[in-house]
């Protein structure tokens, strides 16, 4: 209801604004009824209407706020002061034929000037509480130039008014062209405003001022000249001034100050038009005043703006010299960590290897391990952290002298200031150890490790360019070595090319078939079964042969491959799983997975659905993963962990015994299986240390109720030896290496023929032989 009201409240002030214009129009015109007697009382009535109506919408708008937007109230008590002057002085003029001067309805005529000021105060101050001082040097260049010039044309009206007999007649005069100076200095300002925050309704404020300045300054000019007449299309322009300061209270008022419109600021042309335009008032006001005379408020007001202008250029050369700094500044500087970033380097560098007393210079390349693994399975926010962390600390164990600059992603490069192979080295372990150290990141504590690439200056490179690429090489060789560090020589060049082109074969061998599954079987050592398999990948290279996985896992990893490779490999696993399980002989089948591709929160469900498309039970696949992984993250690990083992899927732990961390996961996670390490399985027939350890790894295992399988079984005694502890399963070289699955049903079906001769335990030992014994066939992790 009261919406409806509100409505039809400022329609009603629009149609009878029009009707009032359109009647004053006519009646000044003298093309109306001037003789009917109806006519001049309804344009009386009409036109004061136009008074009551904006202050009825200011006063409603009131009602809405309150006292929460004080502009409102100061905006509506100022419309009031107006009308009620208007009020005041036709009720004199209709009782006793004349106006005295000055009178109460001038003291409200003020009153409406003052109260609509501090509305536009309190609203500009609301709407740009942040603005910077140069946008205020504008709002004042801006007022001072409007009321440069228009203090010309009022500069008789002022005369006049100081020529008056009564003191109080002679300030009042002087107070109404004074405050039109004002008025025309705030329209100034918010065009100086304009475009940067207040937004469209503004332009409301903008223009309602400027048409009741001008009506006032026209009345004063005629009133002083002698001319003035009522009924005139100048009391119009009063009305059309209220009406649409009443249409911006009511927009004010629906607008919260929070939620204002803000346009981007201005740049440019458009910032400056303003400050320009008002400087070259003030100058054109100086230029007149020397050839005609002015008004010495308008000489002083245009002296004014030009001294406000120069300032404001002042304030211009400083911003414009500062943001030069910045620009510069940012540059060279990396907005992540605050180091120097690549174009430094270059710029600093370039100096440094030119100079002739600086002949023993080497160059770092730095890059994370595994850093893609932070950001997939923690987050790019938890990156940052750790790229700021690790750039603070490597400035930390820096020489004075030494220049650290991140070039991009986890890459980081140290120019190192008089040092020869042996200080490189020096400073590389430095590094390495301090980076070694755990790293807090918000609610969780990582280890990360570093791979560093060494070129020394003048022998690996005669500018910065050439030794980034040398250091580059020698990085990625440092890394796909995993010793962590390498010094650059020139055979890292073939290296470099052929892991290059490595990398683009791997993408091609991924989409044609060219990788191939071997699988290798795990022997029940209670019964001689096999009902579990593990799978394992080769790479059918079309020149080089078969490929272990020791030649290319590493290049998957570092090219961002390894999860395509394990999908791969998990298609080509299961399909044949369904064709065991079709044939009569319901396999089991290991897959491994890294670290990298087991952080992905999809692969629960992407591999419930290759299940699904084959029709296999959950129970056909087992995942085998690394204790690395698990440190690496353990409330990732828990949580996709218990997904896939609570659709039935088995969880297997590869590599049991090389990590160094805490075995409180063995309790915390969902596991089936471990499997105990070559390295311990191998000694244990002659060491009776390794032997006491496996047995306790057994003991471990069955205590919480997990399988053991022992891996790398090579021989009899081993085999005999871990069937005498009690190990669950085992597979090695000694049962079978890994072959294809045509191969594997051979083996199985002569497996299944001699199972009534061999003695329990050692079914198939004996066709060992037949197969060549590769020791380079370890398993892959992907």
């Amino acid at each position: 209801m009261r919406a409806r009201i509100h409505t039809g409240l400022v329609w009603a002030m629009v149609l009878v604004l029009a009707a009032s214009v359109v009647g004053l129009a006519v009646h000044w015109g003298g093309w109306g009824p001037a003789g009917d007697v109806w006519f001049e009382p309804v344009l009386v009535v009409s036109v004061g209407l136009t008074d009551l109506l904006p202050v009825a919408v200011c006063w409603m708008a009131v009602g809405r706020v309150g006292l929460r937007r004080p502009e409102v109230l100061l905006a509506a008590t100022a419309m009031t002061a107006y009308v009620a002057g208007d009020c005041y002085r036709a009720w004199v003029e209709a009782t006793t034929g004349s106006i005295p001067f000055p009178s109460v309805g001038d003291v409200l005529y003020s009153l409406f000037y003052l109260l609509m000021l501090a509305a536009l105060i309190v609203a500009v101050r609301r709407h740009v509480r942040t603005l910077a001082s140069s946008v205020w040097l504008d709002c004042v260049v801006g007022s001072l130039g409007a009321a440069a010039v228009l203090a010309i044309p009022l500069s008789p009206v002022l005369d006049s008014a100081l020529t008056s007999s009564s003191w109080l007649a002679t300030v009042t005069a002087i107070s109404f062209p004074l405050f039109d100076l004002l008025l025309v200095a705030a329209i100034g300002g918010i065009g100086a405003l304009g475009g940067r925050r207040l937004g469209r309704r503004w332009v409301l404020l903008f223009v309602g001022l400027l048409v009741f300045a001008a009506a006032d300054v026209l009345y004063a000019l005629q009133v002083n000249a002698n001319t003035y007449v009522r009924g005139t299309p100048l009391a119009a322009a009063w009305a059309i001034g209220l009406a649409l300061l009443a249409l911006w209270v009511d927009g004010m008022e629906r607008t919260h100050p929070a939620a204002a419109p803000e346009t981007s600021p201005a740049t440019g042309r458009a910032a400056l038009m303003v400050p320009v335009v008002a400087t070259a008032a003030g100058l054109g006001v100086l230029l007149v005043s020397s050839r005609v005379p002015l008004s010495t408020l308008s000489v002083a007001l245009a002296g004014a703006t030009l001294v406000a202008a120069t300032a404001r250029t002042q304030v211009a050369f400083r911003q414009v010299a500062w943001m030069a700094h910045l620009r510069r500044v940012a540059s060279a500087t990396d907005d992540l960590t605050g180091l120097p970033n690549r174009r430094a380097l270059h710029v600093e560098g370039h100096a440094r290897l030119v100079d002739p007393e600086r002949r023993r210079q080497s160059l770092l390349m730095l890059d994370l391990d595994k850093f893609k693994e932070v950001n997939d399975s923690l987050g790019h926010h938890a990156g940052d952290q750790l790229l700021v962390q690790v750039g603070a600390r490597l400035r930390e164990h820096l020489r004075p002298g030494d220049l650290l600059a991140r070039l991009g992603g986890d890459e980081f490069a140290v120019l190192l200031e008089d040092a020869g192979h042996a200080e490189a080295i020096e400073v590389t372990v430095k590094l390495r150890a301090a980076l070694a150290e755990p790293f807090a990141l918000e609610d969780i504590t990582l280890h990360t490790s570093v791979s560093v690439g060494i070129a020394l200056f003048p022998d690996h490179g005669l500018d910065l360019s050439s030794l980034l690429r040398t250091a580059d090489i020698a990085m990625y060789k440092a890394k796909t070595s995993g010793r962590g560090q390498h010094v650059y020589n020139t055979a890292d060049d073939t290296d470099a090319t052929t892991r290059l082109k490595t990398v683009e074969e791997l993408r091609t061998a991924l989409t044609t078939d060219q990788l191939v599954v071997h699988y290798q079987p795990k022997i029940d050592l209670d019964t001689g079964e096999v009902h579990n398999v593990e799978a394992l990948v080769r790479w059918d290279h079309p020149t080089r042969g078969l490929l272990y996985p020791d030649a290319f896992l590493a290049l998957v990893e570092e090219s961002g491959l390894m999860r395509t490779l394990t999908r791969v490999v998990l298609q080509v696993a299961l399909d044949q799983a369904a064709v065991w399980h079709a044939e009569g002989r319901p396999l089991t089948v290991a897959v491994n997975l890294s670290g990298s591709t087991l952080i992905d929160t999809s692969l629960p469900d992407e591999v419930a659905a290759m299940l699904t498309a084959r029709n296999l039970p959950p129970g056909a696949l087992q995942l085998e993963i690394t204790e690395e992984f698990l440190m690496a993250d353990r409330d990732r690990a828990r949580s996709i962990l218990t997904r896939l083992r609570s659709s039935g899927i088995q969880i297997s732990i590869d590599d049991f015994g090389t990590g160094y961390s805490s075995l409180s996961y063995l309790r915390d996670l969902p596991l089936d299986e471990l499997k105990l390490d070559r390295s311990f399985v191998f000694p244990m027939v002659d060491d009776a240390r390794a032997a006491a350890l496996v047995a306790s790894t057994i003991g471990l295992a069955h205590s919480l109720g997990l399988r053991l399988v022992a891996e790398g079984v090579e021989t009899k005694a081993a085999y005999t030896e871990l069937v005498r502890l009690g190990c669950d399963q085992a597979q090695g070289y000694y049962m079978s290496r890994p072959v294809p699955a045509a191969e594997l049903d051979l083996w199985l079906s002569a497996r299944d023929v001699s199972a009534t001769r061999t003695p329990k335990g050692l079914v198939g030992a004996h066709q060992l032989r037949h197969y060549e014994i590769d020791r380079n066939g370890y398993d892959n992790n992907g």
